[in-house]
């Protein structure tokens, strides 16, 4: 329960959707998290490859989670909302109802979740043309965007859904919508996802090229033809009857929404650093990477250095407290673009003003983790185990591990067993949905130490694939020193070392481990007007809590596992040669 009375000052309320579940949390002007609460969300798999979910059943639990976080307080403290989610498709009709997704006609079912694969057919025509704007998601679109999906349901579902459509949202911007009332959409979908330019706007030679010249037609009116800087404020705020769904104040600022990666790198990337002996201080926040890892893994860079919005200018973090003159822009310390082969962007001001973004990503990393252990034949035997001990899964079997490490290092129990993780394909950098999961060196037992190595391999992988991430950025352009981690998976105190030990660099960890859900509220803070800017607010919001750095002397080992790692997918596109052949 927050400390309302006790703590005085300004509140702002987040939301994030995530992949199961929506989340809410009060958060106070430095950050700091004064309630949370979560609600499951319900998804279909209705086919292999299709995940659906549902905009009412998400607003829904919207609801219930903001009224949990500010219960017991002044309402009147409350001085904005910021939304976030998955860039997962809404489809509503002219009425702003639901459409179905999906062949059996269910109109509840009005969402393509990011994760779904169903437009393999699409992506691969709209690839083919090589348009000019593929540039800017690493030479090569995902199956997970927007546009593949678009002409899917225009393709197969022409009556039900495609001729009714009146509006496409990306979750986040019905989010908004829904709080609001007003269909602008945020820079940050559109650029990210659907091709927008924050320079040149839509184009519509692309959209012509790949046969959905209906939104040419339209004036993008179904997609979007107001665009609007994430942490804008959205019309005249909370409409009352958001308001009465939300619990929270009606009028109070309602923020331009961004994806949920980006959200997780707005709550950690900017944070002051002095005095912890990272390479990064008093360097460009360009030499900082976030990594988003959740359910699926985002690596985020602004400008020539490491990933995913980057966002917090040095003179922010270090300077803002003492300085009385005008805050510099971001101008000054941005430099060109780097266009990265198989990974997305760059993308202008997609998250942070007037800086280009690089986002590299592994697709259900935090979904495979799950999907080995739980598909292990000792899986009962540890939830039996980890429950007698009120334990995670997850926390008993890094405490098994250390049990069976014995003198050597834990990493060094997976000499003779190698993950390729791409069950779902390859996001970044080799931008490759065909490929697929492989695991070497099995062997019949099937015992809780096994259940633990196949885990501690497949967390390696995981690693691995951030590391191959990484050096594709470095020949890019990029010069990345530092790591910022938060989601989920940042909890696991194996992932975070393995991806200090991995990578070679040292790992930065929130303050607050609810980094996104710090992220969704520094835009509300920012549509309040109660910060001058995004960065402003980022600098003020974020602060570090650990310092994880790679354990240097298992370095050797890790090089080697490393290139076993690169030769496992080497093996995989000769094996797919040899099957294609007569």
């Amino acid at each position: 329960m927050p400390g309302g009375d006790q703590e005085p000052g300004r509140y702002y309320v987040g939301v994030d959707v995530g992949t199961g579940s929506v989340r809410a949390a009060l958060v106070d002007q430095r950050g700091i998290l004064l309630a949370f609460a979560d609600q499951p969300i319900h998804k279909w798999e209705p086919e292999f490859n299709h995940h659906e979910q549902s905009s009412e059943d998400i607003w829904a639990a919207c609801c219930v989670v903001t009224k949990k976080v500010v219960q017991g307080i002044d309402l009147n403290r409350i001085r904005g909302l910021g939304f976030d989610a998955t860039c997962s498709l809404v489809v509503l009709d002219k009425q702003f109802q639901p459409l179905p997704v999906n062949h059996e006609g269910d109109s509840h079912r009005n969402i393509i979740m990011w994760l779904d694969h169903r437009a393999v057919s699409q992506v691969h025509r709209i690839n083919e043309t090589k348009h000019s704007v593929l540039q800017y998601v690493g030479g090569v679109m995902s199956v997970e965007m927007q546009a593949p999906k678009l002409l899917w349901l225009k393709e197969n579902l022409r009556e039900t859904c495609w001729d009714k459509a009146g509006h496409f949202f990306d979750l986040p911007d019905f989010l908004s919508w829904k709080a609001t009332g007003v269909t602008a959409r945020s820079l940050c979908s559109l650029v990210c996802k659907w091709t927008y330019s924050a320079e040149k706007g839509w184009d519509d030679s692309f959209w012509k090229m790949i046969g959905l010249e209906d939104f040419v037609a339209d004036n993008y009116s179904k997609i979007g033809n107001q665009v609007l800087p994430p942490g804008v404020s959205l019309g005249n705020g909370l409409t009352p009857e958001a308001a009465r769904d939300l619990g929270l104040p009606a009028g109070i600022a309602v923020a331009a929404s961004l994806i949920d990666a980006h959200a997780g790198g707005l709550g950690v990337i900017g944070a002051d650093v002095r005095g912890r002996g990272l390479a990064c201080e008093g360097q460009p926040v360009t030499s900082r990477l976030a990594v988003i890892c959740g359910t699926s893994s985002c690596h985020m860079g602004e400008n020539p250095m490491a990933s995913i919005e980057l966002a917090r200018d040095v003179f922010h973090s270090e300077h803002r407290r003492s300085w009385t003159g005008p805050i510099p822009t971001w101008k000054e310390i941005s430099k060109d673009p780097i266009f990265v082969p198989g990974v997305w962007g760059p993308y202008f001001s997609a998250m942070v003003p007037e800086f280009w973004l690089n986002e590299g990503g592994q697709s259900v990393t935090g979904k495979l983790i799950d999907h080995m252990v739980q598909g292990h034949a000792a899986f009962p035997e540890l939830q039996a185990k980890a429950a007698a001990r009120c334990q995670s899964v997850y926390a008993y079997l890094n405490s098994h591990l250390d049990l069976i490490k014995k003198a050597q290092p834990v990493g060094f129990l997976t000499v003779d067993l190698h993950v390729w993780p791409d069950f779902h394909g390859n996001r970044s950098p080799l931008a490759d949905l065909t490929l697929k999961g492989m695991v070497t060196g099995l062997k019949l037992s099937q015992d809780l130490d096994d259940l633990a190595i196949l885990y501690l391999a497949t967390v390696q992988a995981i690693a691995f694939g951030t590391r191959l991430i990484i050096e594709a950025m470095q020949a890019a352009g990029h010069s990345i020193s530092t790591l910022f981690l938060c989601g989920g998976l940042s909890k696991n105190p194996l992932f975070v070392q393995m991806h200090a030990d991995i990578t070679g660099m040292p790992v930065v960890l929130s303050q607050e481990v609810e980094s996104v859900l710090v992220g969704a509220a520094i835009l509300g803070a920012c549509a309040s007007g109660d910060f001058a800017s995004v960065q402003e607010a980022m600098a003020r919001m974020s602060k570090v809590g650990k310092v994880v750095f790679p354990r240097l002397e298992d370095k050797r080992y890790y090089d080697k596992k490393y290139r076993v790692f690169l030769k496992l997918v080497e093996h995989q596109k000769e094996y797919a040669e040899i099957m294609k052949g007569d």
